[in-house]
């Protein structure tokens, strides 16, 4: 088995980029899910779940750790990183609060006029992460992800998604951060710890999937047949969830490459 794919999503909910090699600190993929957009009345977080026109904005990470926003038919905007301990404004993700630096006004007014809603882009610093939820380790924290710092996705489990559905499916739909090439369909599910490039990654749970997946990354629209999710529905459904990918905890640093092999540990 290989790593096929690497993917980063600087802010929670825009496109992804593909990457070649990566670093990995102790929030997942460096710069992975470190900006999200909230309302900017009461800091709920925002996502394609109710504003499919997400999935058409690019948030690109730079080595500065500062975000470069573009969007058709809109001039690009390189936003600085905040400072860490200024502009702080209390957001909540999921069931977690948390406080975090506000990027101030200017992206503010951009993302506001491209999403029609009045909204407010934060930067989560590594001080400011949040306990990955029923953790009992200090050390184990996580940005603005769902609720881990990694998402991982067989290549073979969405080939059969893309059979059962009876159409090619984008990886993209499902916003892994690693691909791995060469496993059986939902081997994965059986996982409980990997060893990619010398650096140990433990499986924590099945992801659970939602309306997200029935969006075209490409186009933002939402699939008329509720695809994937109906056929999904069909076979990966316990206890009223639908579970497809696996969330990892990386248990250190270092950097992944494409091509690199993937060893399952236990």
């Amino acid at each position: 088995m290989r790593l096929s794919s690497l993917y980063r999503f600087p802010m929670k909910s825009a496109i992804g980029e593909p990457l070649l090699r990566a670093e990995l600190d102790g929030l997942g993929l460096v710069g992975d899910r470190r900006w999200m957009l909230v309302d900017a009345e009461n800091g709920r977080f925002l996502t394609q779940r109710a504003f499919s026109r997400m999935s058409q904005l690019s948030a690109r990470w730079n080595p500065a750790g500062g975000l470069t926003l573009a969007s058709q038919g809109l001039p690009a905007l390189d936003v600085p990183l905040p400072e860490p301990d200024a502009n702080l404004r209390g957001v909540f993700v999921w069931g977690s609060s948390m406080v975090v630096p506000d990027a101030g006004d200017e992206a503010a007014e951009w993302l506001s006029d491209f999403l029609g809603k009045a909204c407010r882009l934060v930067h989560v610093p590594d001080h400011r992460a949040r306990d990955i939820p029923g953790s009992l380790l200090p050390e184990e924290k996580v940005g603005f992800a769902d609720g881990f710092p990694l998402l991982l996705i067989g290549q073979a489990s969405l080939d059969d998604l893309s059979r059962r559905v009876g159409r090619s499916l984008e990886m993209l739909r499902f916003r892994p951060n690693l691909v791995v090439e060469g496993s059986e369909p939902y081997a994965e599910d059986g996982w409980k710890r990997i060893r990619i490039g010398g650096i140990e990654f433990s499986v924590a749970k099945g992801c659970s999937r939602c309306i997200l997946t029935t969006i075209d990354p490409a186009t933002g629209e939402r699939s008329a047949d509720r695809e994937p999710l109906t056929t999904l529905k069909t076979y990966r459904e316990r206890e009223g969830e639908v579970y497809f990918g696996q969330n990892l905890i990386n248990r250190s640093g270092g950097v992944l490459e494409v091509g690199m092999e993937v060893e399952v540990l236990e």
